[in-house]
This record gives C-alpha cells, sequence and structure tokens, in this order.
C-alpha cells in the first residue's frame, strides 16, 4: 500500500522530466520488516525495499536508501537533479557516511 508520494525534476537538455518517488507502508517479511519504495528516473523505474528488525527501522532504511540513491545517482552529479526548494535539496536523509553529499535544507535537516 502507497504512503507517500514525492516529485523532484530532473532536466535533460531543455527538457524537465518528473522523478516520482513512491514509498510503500511498511509489511511483515518472515522474520523481520520490509518497506518497498521505486524511484521513477528518467530511463526508467527502479524498485527497491529495506529490510529492518520492526516497522520503523524498515521506514528509516528505506528513507536512507532513497537518499542514497538520490545524492549518488548520474542526475544529482550532472546537477540535473532539483527539488521544490530553491535552496537545493531533495528531502531524504542519508546514512552519516554520505552526509558530505547533502545540499541545501537537506544539511540542516539531515547533516
Amino acid at each position: 500500500m502507497k504512503v507517500f508520494t514525492h516529485e523532484l525534476n530532473c532536466r535533460q537538455g531543455d527538457v524537465v522530466l518528473p522523478v516520482v518517488i513512491t514509498l510503500d507502508a511498511p509489511a511483515p517479511a518472515d522474520r523481520s520488516w520490509s518497506c518497498s519504495y521505486e524511484i521513477d528516473w528518467p530511463e526508467g523505474p527502479r524498485r527497491s525495499n529495506a529490510h529492518g528488525a520492526d516497522a520503523l527501522q524498515a521506514l528509516v532504511l528505506a528513507l536512507q536508501k532513497i537518499g542514497t540513491e538520490l545524492y549518488t545517482s548520474v542526475h544529482h552529479r550532472s546537477g540535473a537533479l532539483s527539488g521544490s526548494s530553491p535552496v537545493g535539496g531533495y528531502g531524504f536523509p542519508v546514512p552519516p557516511i554520505l552526509r558530505d553529499l547533502l545540499a541545501g535544507d537537506d544539511v540542516a535537516a539531515f547533516g
């Protein structure tokens, strides 16, 4: 069940394409919990999930995986990816080892 949708933009030449991110509710999975998400990149959707000991951990890890994918993407490195904030950032946390990649509002929120 989808619980969250967030939209970013990706500039490709003169065209700006939406990058839609959807997040599912955490669900029990064997001896853990799983939280699935999808990033609909211009080159095609990428679906993945995160597992945690409980629903909250699975959710937090999924949010960090999304942030990791955004901040390590070719679209971020090229400057083509943008969020709704005029100062930058995408609204997702990253693991501590990647915090130096944070931009704009994400620095104050997650740095």
